[in-house]
Order: C-alpha cells, then structure tokens, then sequence
C-alpha cells in the first residue's frame, strides 16, 4: 500500500486528511480512487486507511485499523559536529533510516563549517525535508527532529537532553559499543555525540564528560566524521536488538 502522512493542522478525531504534498502525489500521480486502501502515518503512529474523497487539494481518508509501529524503542539523538558541504544532508538521510528520533547539529571548537546566520533557516528546511522522505521511505511513522544548530556548552540545558551520552572518540581505547551495551543492558534513550572533520579537542571531552558522556571507541580505525555517526547509531541499534 501506498503510504501517506495526515495533515496534522487539518485532521480531527473524527476525520484525517492527507498533507497537501501527499494529496497532490496522490490524485495527480498515483490517481487513487475512493474505496482504495493506503497507510497513514498520523500522530507518530501507523494506520491502514481507507480513501473517502479524492479532490486534488483535499484528500479525506477514514482510518480503519492501527498497525504494528516501525520505531526502535530506543529512542538514539544523534549530537553531530557541524561538517562542512553537504554532508549533513547524508548525515541526516541516513540518521533517519537507521532510526534516530532526533538530529541535532553542533557547532564545535574545529568546525571548518561557520553558517551565516541568515542561511542556517534555509539549510534547516532543507534538512527537515530530506528526513521527511528518508522516514517516508524507510517505513518510519515517526519523522526525527532536525533541531537548531546548538553550541556544546549549551547541550546539557536542552529539554530532550538523554538520560545516557557517549561521545566516540578516536583517542578512547578498550571501551566500545559492545562494553557499553554490558554496562547498560536496559536503555531507553541515548545521545550519541560525533566531532566534525577536525576531531573533537581534548578540552572538549573534559567538557564533555563533566555533562556525563562517556568516551567510546569504534575500533582502531578513524572514521569521516559522516561515517562515524552511522556507524555509532547502526552498532547501537543492533546491539540492543533494533535490528532483529
């Protein structure tokens, strides 16, 4: 089934609408009929829902029954240092598919990116767009948030700031994701902070750790600060059963 996401502005307890991008791909493209059955992500969960009315720009669809949800239930922010071009676009498409409920840029001591202010609301639509359809197509019902970029001073002050954080490292030794899956067998949610392409300054991870994140390594390879990340947010996934 074609899967769509609910106007969340429009859409009431009673009746669900289409988002006007996703009524118009409906219509126009696909040109569903009423009577036909598609999936409906509405309020973070996923629904199997049938389509009552087919005008171009109002797409009403009745929900029927509520399926089984696609989100990991360990909820994994990832912290990313700000890295230059458009890796942060990568960075976010794949966050996205390996689950992560949240991604949130940070502007650290060896950036070599320095956005101006004025772009930054260009580039965070731009970002929020490509984890809209990177969740779209990796079956997700839960779009992550792609927050402002934040400094790492003010990390511990945010309100979604994870109970558990760790922070790979390449100068961290005999203590990787598999130790810190032994150490914390039960896990809810967990922040996963990656320096940009210039490392992260050992002031930093003073820093870091009085904020309670604990130095990881990913083995005994240096990883792009855009493979880092993945690779983090993938072993912790598996690790704690997300890709079963």
């Amino acid at each position: 089934m074609h899967r769509f996401f609910a106007d969340a502005v429009r859409s009431s307890d009673e009746r669900s609408f289409l988002s006007e991008e996703d009524a118009h791909h409906a219509v126009t493209v696909l040109r569903l009929k009423p009577g036909q059955h598609v999936e409906l992500i509405r309020d973070n969960r996923l629904w199997e829902a049938e389509i009552v009315n087919t005008d171009t720009h109002n797409v009403e669809v009745h929900t029927l029954s509520s399926l089984p949800s696609p989100e990991p239930k360990l909820a994994v922010t990832l912290f990313q240092g700000l890295p230059k071009g458009d890796k942060m676009d990568l960075i976010v498409q794949k966050a996205t598919e390996l689950g992560a409920v949240r991604i949130v840029p940070v502007m650290m001591n060896r950036c070599v990116s320095r956005p101006d202010p004025k772009d930054i609301l260009r580039k965070l639509n731009r970002w929020r767009k490509i984890a809209r359809e990177a969740g779209k197509q990796s079956g997700r019902c839960m779009i992550p948030d792609v927050s402002e970029p934040v400094t790492l001073q003010q990390i511990p002050f945010l309100a979604f700031f994870p109970g558990k954080n760790i922070v790979p490292w390449e100068e961290a030794t005999g203590f990787g994701p598999l130790a810190f899956k032994t150490s914390n067998p039960v896990l809810s949610s967990l922040g996963i902070l990656i320096g940009p392409e210039g490392g992260i300054e050992a002031s930093e991870i003073v820093m870091l750790k009085s904020y309670g994140f604990t130095p990881v390594t990913l083995g005994k390879r240096i990883l792009r600060t855009e493979t880092a990340g993945l690779a983090a947010v993938a072993a912790i996934m598996s690790l704690y059963g997300e890709m079963e």
